[in-house]
């Protein structure tokens, strides 16, 4: 694995060396491929269309691999979507896609979409409020 700032990019099988892997850091593996990873500007894009024209829920964490609050976060992030398979989860470091992400102000954010709306917002960590909210939007 490499640490720091990596290439990211979408992770739904395992061969992929960039995304979450790049974090460097111990992460839970997703068991129910709800969980998705954006590498690039162009990549959340098109996390986004799919995530607004679809009546799945989602939830999008916005980090940073150099935030120590969103490398804290990020273990129960995953986790827990191995908890809520109906839920579709994504991962947007800011760094790595620049432009989408240029109207995130605080990291971690996580933004929770219902029926391709976004519903509701989240700022900062918390594995029990996050896990709240997920229940919520569920």
């Amino acid at each position: 694995m490499e640490g720091g700032v990596g290439s990211r990019s979408n992770i739904e099988d395992d061969t992929t060396k960039g995304g979450l892997d790049a974090t460097g850091l111990d992460l839970p593996l997703n068991r129910h491929g709800n969980l998705k990873s954006a590498s690039t500007d162009e990549n959340l894009a098109d996390i986004l269309l799919q995530i607004k024209s679809s009546k799945t829920p989602a939830v999008i964490n916005y980090g940073a691999s150099w935030c120590r609050v969103c490398n804290q976060i990020l273990p129960a992030f995953c986790q827990l979507s191995n908890n809520f398979p109906k839920l579709s989860f994504v991962y947007a470091d800011i760094d790595e896609c620049p432009e989408t992400t240029q109207h995130i102000r605080y990291t971690p954010t996580f933004h929770f979409y219902r029926d391709g709306e976004r519903v509701d917002e989240m700022f900062g960590a918390g594995e029990e409020r996050l896990h709240d909210r997920l229940w919520l939007h569920s």
